[in-house]
């Protein structure tokens, strides 16, 4: 259990690292917890459900040598005010898109990837590129059977069992059927408590109506990325590329969490910021 837990730690670090992160200041740009890595052009990066900024950035770190990186704990996560009620990817959009002010790339993950598709269509001039990683919009395939039964399968969480419990269920839905899921420390750590407690109240993300047309009419490069684990997630992200004329990158061995790859994703991000 103990070496459960220290793998699992090591994977989803919380905002207790943060003192220790060369390079990191506090932005002030927001009334959210945003810590900066480096300096240069700006890049927002927005996380995803139950783990915060630097649990799923951290492998983006070395990249503060070239960019400015502002890591932002959304509504709940880290040291960000909890949301008034659920928490929203389009209250969080609103969030980020003041975030960009004169301009910034911007790349999401997972619930943060549908919050920086709603983010960019609000605010497309203030968008240098977009990148996202496996949104789970699958409204978009509303009418397939795997797409409609993942819908189907978060709805149906209990979210009357202790967090713990909870995390397993979710984990094991997002792996999808044959894949392993990390295993989950007993007990959390409570800044990883705290974030599956907000994701236990979140509205779901088979809500989501991506604004596909507003988006279309955008001219900011844009990348979709997946982990060749989920077919549903491969056609999530098949038919933004299509939809959106975007770049598209399947990065195996990290599953859902493709920035974890480091290397191989990060060239991918520098390659498309670069090209602006």
């Amino acid at each position: 259990m103990k070496l459960a837990r220290r793998q699992f730690v090591r994977l989803f670090a919380g905002t207790t690292a943060a003192a220790s992160l060369s390079r990191v200041t506090q932005a002030q740009t927001t009334s959210l917890d945003v810590l900066v890595w480096g300096s240069g052009p700006r890049v927002v990066l927005v996380h995803g459900s139950v783990v915060d900024g630097i649990g799923t950035w951290k492998e983006q770190r070395q990249l503060g040598d070239r960019w400015r990186l502002e890591v932002v704990n959304r509504r709940g996560y880290g040291k960000s005010p909890f949301p008034s009620g659920r928490s929203d990817f389009e209250y969080d959009a609103r969030d980020i898109a003041d975030m960009l002010g004169d301009g910034a790339h911007l790349v999401g993950h997972s619930y943060g990837a549908i919050v920086a598709l709603y983010a960019a269509a609000l605010r497309p001039q203030a968008v240098r590129s977009l990148t996202v990683n496996e949104p789970p919009a699958f409204r978009l395939l509303k009418g397939d059977p795997a797409a409609d039964a993942m819908v189907a399968g978060e709805a149906g969480l209990d979210r009357s069992v202790p967090p713990r419990a909870f995390l397993e269920a979710f984990l094991k839905m997002i792996a999808g059927r044959g894949g392993t899921p990390p295993a989950v420390p007993d007990p959390l750590p409570a800044g990883l408590e705290q974030g599956v407690r907000t994701t236990m109240s979140q509205r779901q993300p088979g809500e989501a109506e991506i604004p596909i047309a507003a988006l279309k009419q955008t001219s900011f490069p844009k990348l979709v990325t997946s982990g060749g684990h989920n077919q549903v997630f491969e056609s999530v992200c098949d038919l933004l590329q299509r939809e959106l004329k975007a770049e598209r990158a399947i990065i195996r061995g990290a599953g859902h969490q493709v920035q974890s790859t480091g290397a191989p994703f990060n060239e991918r991000l520098e390659a498309l910021w670069k090209s602006v």
